[in-house]
């Protein structure tokens, strides 16, 4: 199966997730977060680093819960352009 180009939204959203994660992680090493998680350190650096934009979502689920984000807070955060839109538009009330 050929895989579409993202888009740029897409590759956002994975830099966004990346940078979340990194933040999460803060002095743990990528390593332990890694085999807590029950994925591999070069899969955990790719999505850290934006590489991988569109993880499977057992693999962030998985790492989310090692590092104790909720998925809310993930979605969240991937999503904050969209979000503001949607509030913008009157679509989602304020926080």
């Amino acid at each position: 199966m050929v895989r579409l180009p993202l888009g740029p939204e897409e590759i956002e959203r994975g830099e966004r997730l990346g940078a979340l994660l990194r933040r999460a992680r803060a002095n743990r090493t990528m390593l332990e977060v890694a085999l807590n998680a029950g994925v591999s350190p070069e899969t955990l650096r790719k999505i850290e680093s934006g590489r991988v934009a569109t993880p499977a979502f057992p693999t962030i689920a998985a790492i989310a819960e090692v590092l104790g984000l909720s998925l809310d807070a993930v979605w969240a955060e991937i999503n904050l352009t969209e979000t503001r839109e949607l509030r913008r538009w009157g679509h989602l009330r304020p926080l």
